[in-house]
């Protein structure tokens, strides 16, 4: 995601220039740019002057979207998570779990540092 990026707005990527520049496996790199596809974050362009590119700005992309595509969660239980909530099987009551509103303080600043994190600062730490 980085490596498109950088390329917002400049045209197409090969899947064989991603691969070599970021030093990523061909077939590897094919599997996560079909995910990146289904979730709406890159498209692509078939032909010799095909290739990816990302659908939004750098500034629009941020670390949280792309872990949720590839992990999941940014919970550390279930109970506490926003978009895949599951009750815990051995909890008697949430709303008085000692450890249930330690964990939402936890998920609500890794949630937040995450969503700072943008391609676009990945792109200007380089």
């Amino acid at each position: 995601m980085v490596r498109l990026a950088r390329n917002y707005n400049q045209g197409y990527l090969p899947t064989s220039v991603i691969a070599q520049d970021e030093n990523i496996p061909k077939k590897f790199l094919e599997q996560i740019l079909l995910e990146l596809k289904r979730a709406k974050l890159v498209n692509s362009k078939q032909g010799k002057v095909g290739g990816y590119y990302i659908l939004k700005s750098p500034d629009d992309v941020s670390l949280a979207d792309i872990y949720r595509i590839f992990d999941g969660p940014i919970a550390l239980t279930p109970c506490v998570s926003l978009n895949f909530y599951e009750a815990c099987d051995d909890c008697v009551d949430e709303a008085v779990c000692y450890l249930r509103k330690e964990l939402i303080i936890v998920r609500e600043k890794t949630r937040k540092s995450m969503m700072e994190a943008t391609l676009t600062k990945f792109i200007n730490k380089d």
